[in-house]
């Protein structure tokens, strides 16, 4: 289970309070949140934004290493060999891989022979399951590492050595898969770098977000997304550098995980812990030093009078986990969150990993792809996180995908290549479409749940999607002789999971809870003013 913070992206525009009034010494600080917005949070430092960098940086070797599988493990080109008794061969075309196991031993070869797995390993004729172990043991490294690192960055650890740990081991797991000698080795050092690789984005996430303000918490959120984003497009601009390597499937491990294992260890000197952890663990003059870095020399005007003890009392994962179970409301939204992360995750990752099934050009294909993820992010954070109705979003957006989803498998079976620009037209809808529904999910369950069980929630939540992703290899294999068991199936998972958003409360511009019982009251005054209405 990923460990989140409250990460609000539609927090409510702070009112900006003159700084005399904030430098009143005579007020000092009462709580830990009091503290944090009177000492940084009417002013975002510069110090902050360098801070800001190092903390969503690793986000981007993140993004490399969650879809590098798309150019290591795909399948290549191949050409018949010009023998005259191999004239049969030539009537296939070199972009259709399900021919290639009926053709003679001999009649064809690989245009780069060490260019994936497949065809160094020789697992073109292999079954689903083997071809997509890799990718599977890799989603199923973030799916155990979740529920194993679920309170490291909440405990003793802390979100700054978890963030640098997690990406650290993720980069070295991904160095070693370069040196692999047979499959086996290879899906082990997936599986690790997966286990690595499950905390680096969310603890990125609240390490941003708890060195600010509250204002400027939804800046920075779009910070650490797009650093993911731009991770992912840069992976098909070095796969089609080390393209002509003699094994560019290695080269490509090597040249995304060297500067992420450099800049673990460098930027971890240079980076501040959370001060908010710093405070829970009672560690007081370690957080103030932190403040003054990152503020002003001001701030000890805050927390002259702060006590420690005001900290006793937080709750841990495990804790938050018995709360959240005790009240059956909070039970129901969680499993219909879950079920429509399950439905979003299927189509999320499906959708980046299952490129090379179109036919299209793999490199054009993935690029397309990863750049529909920036102007997503941007729209959801900037303009729907602020005006738009939660749930119609979230239906529409998982509709939308679904249906151009399944349309996209209907017009691969009829093989016609004049309707492959129709179809990747379609897909890129549907990539789109669930990338919106993905960042709205993410707002929508922050909103959903009080304070005291936001973190347990949104990480069961982002755990059902990890799941979902686990059988996308095997559904991108079984694609490739059929696209409705890819495109077809995404498709038809995400759209009924999409309608339990019915059953969630609407979100939009209400007030955050902290308390079981203040989120009680909250719900039952909606309830009643919508049935006054009515």
């Amino acid at each position: 289970m990923e460990t989140v913070t409250d990460v609000n992206a539609s927090v409510p525009e702070q009112v900006e309070v003159p700084v005399n009034e904030l430098n009143n010494s005579d007020k000092p600080s009462s709580s830990v949140e009091e503290l944090i917005e009177d000492s940084i949070g009417h002013k975002l430092y510069p110090t902050q934004i360098i801070q800001a960098i190092l903390a969503s940086v690793p986000a981007f070797f993140d993004g490399q290493q969650t879809f590098i599988s798309v150019f290591t493990d795909a399948v290549p080109t191949w050409h018949c060999l010009d023998h005259q008794h191999f004239a049969p061969c030539h009537r296939h075309r070199s972009s259709d891989i399900n021919i290639i196991c009926e053709l003679p031993q001999g009649s064809w070869a690989w245009d780069r022979p060490h260019s994936s797995i497949v065809s160094e390993w020789a697992l073109q004729c292999g079954s689903s399951l083997l071809t997509g172990l890799p990718t599977s043991s890799f989603f199923l490294g973030c799916l155990l590492g979740g529920f194993g690192l679920a309170t490291a960055g909440d405990s003793s650890l802390g979100r700054k050595n978890l963030l640098f740990l997690s990406c650290l081991f993720m980069c070295l797991a991904a160095c070693a898969s370069s040196f692999s000698p047979n499959l086996w080795v290879y899906c082990c050092l997936r599986f690790f770098s997966g286990l690595g690789r499950v905390s680096v984005v969310t603890t990125g996430l609240v390490l941003l977000t708890e060195r600010v303000g509250k204002r400027w918490r939804s800046h920075l959120v779009i910070l650490g997304l797009l650093s993911f984003a731009l991770g992912t497009l840069s992976v098909p601009g070095i796969a089609y550098a080390v393209r002509d390597a003699s094994s560019s499937w290695r080269a490509l491990y090597l040249w995304t995980s060297v500067p992420g294992i450099v800049y673990s260890v460098m930027a971890y000197f240079f980076c501040y812990e959370s001060p908010r952890w710093l405070l829970m663990q009672g560690r007081l003059s370690d957080a103030m030093a932190v403040l003054q870095k990152i503020g002003t020399p001001k701030t000890s005007n805050y927390y002259k009078n702060f006590k420690v003890d005001k900290l006793n009392g937080i709750s841990s994962g495990l804790s938050s986990l018995k709360v959240l179970i005790k009240r059956r409301w909070a039970v129901q939204r969680v499993l219909a969150s879950m079920v429509i992360g399950l439905g979003v995750g299927i189509v999320y990752f499906g959708m980046f990993l299952g490129v090379g099934v179109l036919g299209f050009n793999l490199y054009l294909g993935a690029t397309l792809n990863a750049m529909l993820y920036i102007p997503s992010d941007l729209l959801t954070f900037l303009v729907w996180s602020r005006s738009c109705n939660r749930k119609v979003s979230l239906l529409g957006f998982c509709t939308i995908s679904g249906v151009a989803s399944v349309i996209c498998a209907v017009i691969g079976r009829s093989k016609k290549q004049q309707l492959q620009g129709i179809q990747v037209g379609l897909e890129l809808v549907s990539l789109f479409c669930v990338c919106m529904a993905y960042n709205i999910l993410l707002m929508y369950i922050i909103e959903l749940f009080p304070t005291c069980v936001r973190n347990c929630a949104t990480s069961l939540v982002r755990q059902a999607a990890i799941f979902g992703s686990v059988f996308d290899p095997i559904l991108i294999w079984l694609g490739r002789k059929n696209e409705l068991w890819s495109y077809g199936v995404f498709g038809m998972a995400i759209i009924p999971c999409g309608f339990l958003v019915l059953c969630l409360p609407e979100t939009r511009g209400m007030p955050l809870c902290d308390t079981m019982e203040e989120q009680e009251r909250l719900d039952a005054g909606g309830a009643a003013a919508t049935h006054s209405t009515a």
